[in-house]
């Protein structure tokens, strides 16, 4: 940022008039993409072997029904039965592939399987960032395209969305693939490419990120006018291919839907019905939040780069008014178009009453554009060595210390966050090791074939099936809780003998989230139970949740890990990791309960 050397202002576009336009000298990346792979590989890679399950909807909804689809057996939620087929098995599929493929190859397991796809998705949504940061450096500016990569790899956000096995996710991929295309116009428009992205991200991950392409359909829209007929006409063929490409994948997913649910079932409008037009209650049954739900949420997981996104807009016409350029209407309207994605996002979910963090995830990479945006504007702003002006009075060593301390800073919370997470709520990921034992010294896992692991009031906690070993199943005893729990694949096989538990209907289920009494097993049959303790709590505990921990005349404690507790402890040490030092008031500590895998004694309920 010295005086001499001012930072390069954002290009120019050029908006070419047919698919045939004249070909532009590529930009010269920041850094070398491959380079760029990399550093997103390794964060997301980080995310993969240590990001806890932090929805029990990746648990239920996708890692059980991808488990059913490999070893035969598996929870099953209401979203699956044919009766109401709001789930697409083609997207399920592509997950069992990939951890089908960890089968074939040395010292495999079920564990192995679960980390071997989130492997995959590392390397996925680090391809997917490779080309969205090649896009914005050479179609925006290079400066624009590290902070892309720079905020990405350190946010707490990427953290938690990079390699969740969540639609929610995957349209993030999507929608990073589809943005790049329609915001690269070198080579001709690719409106048609990016078109087939975003569908392919709605119709077999989440409908409503459909919505992300609304932007840049308008932008093809309003420039078709602005040019000649034939021009016109070709904008008309993009759209209309991207229309087809979607129809094409809806129909493989039709199809591929009639194999698994034996009716006509489209699981993409099926979502958008419930979520809409449902006369049951929709999700608001699951749980209402305030507006300011997404502010909070999106303040912790980007902080000061949820700021700077939130200013993206304001920022660019303030420098419009004060600092005009030559760039045209188009160049201008086409800015617009990158930063209102995110608005519009964050627009439509926070008018939502029902809330959750996984909503986000598909305009994640948008928000991270549009804090880059910002502070590419706050930096050239800062630039300006013009000594009649107040920014260029401030001497250029100053403006470079205040600038490095700010993002330095926010680099060291976003760290302490995503070390905090990892502390806090890895437990359930590591307690079933013993069930395994170690093949190295030789040691068998304790427990057998038929036997239950069971689960009450940790029942959301339950990290899937893919934790216990062959034929040991999951069951749940009664809790406070009174929602609907999930059932089981039917493991018949009748038919042609393939995955008959996809379309057999199962007992119980319903889309009012009314308990199901079947759906508890008595805790005199479970071999294994899995319960938290909170010694700092002081109220009693409820009827059926009793502190099976510290029952030792009935149960053995196998394992435990810690465990917070974010009811006792304070918001400074639930929101980021605190060391454990004398230093630090009593006050401000984080406050510890044990996540345990217990194992019933002998005579038990007989």
């Amino acid at each position: 940022m010295a005086d001499s050397n001012p930072p390069p202002r954002t290009q120019q576009f050029s908006h070419p008039v047919s698919s045939h336009a004249k070909k532009k000298r590529p930009s010269i990346y920041p850094i070398q993409p491959i380079s760029a792979f990399y550093c997103f590989l390794i964060a997301n890679l980080v995310a993969a072997l240590f990001a806890p399950i932090q929805d029990c909807d990746e648990t239920f909804n996708y890692w059980e029904p991808t488990h059913y689809l490999s070893h035969g057996y598996g929870l099953q939620t209401w979203e699956y039965s044919p009766e109401y087929g709001i789930r697409s098995w083609l997207y399920i599929a592509l997950y069992a592939i990939v951890g089908n493929f960890r089968r074939i190859l040395p010292q495999s397991s079920k564990v192995a399987e679960f980390y071997f796809v989130r492997y995959g998705l590392a390397a996925i949504c680090a391809l997917c960032q490779t080309i969205m940061f090649m896009v914005t450096s050479s179609t925006l500016n290079g400066r624009i395209g590290m902070i892309f990569l720079l905020v990405t790899i350190t946010s707490p956000g990427n953290f938690n969305a990079s390699t969740a096995f969540l639609p929610s996710s995957f349209a993030m991929y999507t929608c990073m693939l589809g943005a790049a295309a329609c915001m690269n116009w070198r080579g001709g428009l690719k409106t048609s490419q990016g078109l087939a992205w975003f569908a392919l991200g709605a119709i077999l991950g989440w409908p409503f990120a459909g919505a992300l392409c609304f932007p840049f359909v308008f932008e093809e829209i309003v420039f078709s006018f602005f040019t000649d007929k034939d021009a016109f006409i070709e904008s008309l063929l993009r759209l209309g291919r991207g229309f087809v490409a979607g129809l094409v994948i809806l129909t493989l997913d039709f199809f591929f839907n009639l194999f698994f649910f034996k009716k006509a079932v489209v699981p993409s409008w099926n979502i958008v019905k419930y979520n809409i037009f449902s006369s049951a209650g929709g999700p608001d049954l699951y749980g209402t939040e305030p507006w300011t739900y997404y502010f909070k949420n999106l303040t912790l997981n980007f902080n000061i780069w949820f700021i700077l996104a939130l200013l993206a807009f304001p920022l660019f016409v303030l420098q419009k008014i004060t600092s005009p350029s030559n760039q045209g209407f188009q160049s201008g309207l086409r800015t617009v178009v990158f930063m209102a994605p995110f608005y519009m996002w964050l627009a439509i979910f926070t008018a939502q009453p029902h809330k959750e963090e996984r909503f986000m995830y598909p305009a994640y990479p948008l928000l991270v554009l549009n804090a880059s945006l910002s502070l590419h504007m706050v930096l050239s702003a800062l630039g300006n060595s013009d000594p009649k002006t107040l920014v260029g009075k401030i001497p250029a060593r100053l403006k470079l210390f205040a600038v490095s301390t700010v993002i330095f800073l926010s680099l060291d919370i976003s760290l302490l966050r995503i070390y905090g997470i990892y502390t806090a709520y890895s437990a359930p990921l590591k307690i079933y090791s013993p069930l395994w034992g170690d093949s190295q010294s030789g040691q068998a896992g304790i427990g057998g074939e038929g036997d239950f692991v069971c689960f009450g009031k940790e029942w959301y906690r339950f990290p899937s099936s893919y934790f216990l070993p062959r034929d040991m199943h999951a069951k749940f005893v009664r809790s406070e809780f009174r929602g609907l729990l999930p059932g089981e694949f039917s493991e018949a096989r009748t038919g042609f003998g393939l995955f008959s538990g996809a379309w057999l209907p199962t007992n119980g289920l319903n889309d009012r989230n009314e308990e199901d009494m079947s759906k508890y097993t008595e805790l005199r049959t479970c071999s294994f139970l899995v319960d938290t303790q909170y010694p700092e709590r002081s109220e009693p505990l409820p009827p059926n949740e009793p502190d099976y921990v510290g029952d030792q005349e009935n149960w053995e404690v196998v394992a435990c890990e810690r465990f917070l507790d974010s009811a006792t402890t304070h918001l400074l040490a639930r929101t980021m990791w605190v060391p454990e030092i004398d230093a630090i008031p009593a006050k401000y500590k984080r406050k510890w309960g044990r996540h345990c895998l217990l194992k019933r004694k002998k005579g038990l309920g007989s």
